[in-house]
């Protein structure tokens, strides 16, 4: 495994992480705590020390799985989690975003998780008058003083959200999650350059572009049932399989795997800390692990 400094909150981070939100439920599959268990042994033994999940991943459940998994070390691993969406049912969400409202969701994640602190605490896709709400700000700030949260991030919506990047200092904010993968680019224009001039710690969500850049689909597959991706629009989803063939055949090189190749073009922008992938099963741990290797990465 190689590490990265996530940006001026000086924590010593994973290059790949573990995201989480398979484990609400969302991707077609409900997961035991012997499954999860044996996902995050595996990953123990490869390196990875982060997570990044979230108090919507069902009802703090897939929070609930991970502090059941993490309890007897729980000092070794650096979690991320985020506070704005109230889970309700399969992709169906409010959102309870004020101070009071963050404060209960704080201390339902913090028992979730069997814990008394939350590493990075990370506004969860709020707008931007959210982000700049005095009261809430107020509140995060005497969380952290109390030592319940070690650092604030912002999970930035949508990837070239500039405004929320720009403010991240002035917040208070040490760490921007986006969406970056090689189909979608958007942060690398504004938001990325950003980072990088404030110090910030990246951390890119969906890096194998929800499973399109796994190379396990071609033109013609279809989603069905609970997995979230079978919402998607026939005529985008037909033109994402193709684009996803291209790369695989232009750009991958010969006996790479194109998962591993994904999450290592991520990687090698120079602004990005860490690529926080989905898994469900101990095999896909050890796919996405061995993406550090790959000799596009640059690391210590």
């Amino acid at each position: 495994m190689k590490y990265r400094i996530l940006g001026k909150t000086g924590l010593k981070v994973s290059v790949i992480g573990l995201g989480t939100w398979q484990l609400g439920g969302e991707w077609g599959k409900d997961f035991t705590q012997a499954e999860v268990d044996a996902m995050f042994d595996r990953a123990r033994d490869l390196g990875i020390n982060l997570i990044d999940t979230a108090e919507c991943y069902g009802d703090h459940l897939a929070e609930s799985l991970i502090g059941a998994a993490i309890q007897r070390d729980r000092e070794r691993w650096i979690v991320a989690t985020k506070f704005g969406h109230k889970f309700h049912g399969h992709m169906n969400r409010s959102e309870p975003r004020s101070a009071r409202d963050v404060m209960q969701q704080l201390e339902d994640s913090l028992r979730a998780l069997r814990s008394d602190y939350i590493d990075i605490y990370q506004y969860h896709s709020v707008r931007n008058d959210e982000f700049d709400d005095p009261e809430l700000r107020e509140a995060l700030q005497r969380a952290r003083a109390a030592g319940k949260i070690r650092h604030l991030g912002a999970s930035i919506s949508p990837p070239d959200n500039l405004y929320q990047t720009e403010g991240a200092s002035a917040a208070g904010v040490e760490v921007i999650q986006v969406l970056y993968n090689r189909l979608d680019r958007r942060a690398e224009a504004a938001v990325l350059p950003s980072c990088q001039r404030q110090n910030l710690g990246v951390l890119a969500r969906v890096p194998l572009a929800s499973g399109f850049l796994s190379g396990k689909y071609r033109p013609g597959a279809s989603f069905s049932g609970r997995d979230f991706r079978s919402g998607q629009d026939p005529a985008r989803l037909r033109a994402t399989l193709e684009e996803v063939q291209r790369i695989a055949q232009e750009e991958v090189p010969a006996g790479v795997d194109m998962a591993q190749w994904a999450l290592a073009w991520c990687l090698r922008h120079a602004a990005v800390t860490a690529v926080i992938p989905g898994c469900k099963s101990v095999q896909q741990v050890e796919a996405n692990a061995a993406a550090a290797k790959l000799e596009m990465v640059v690391g210590q």
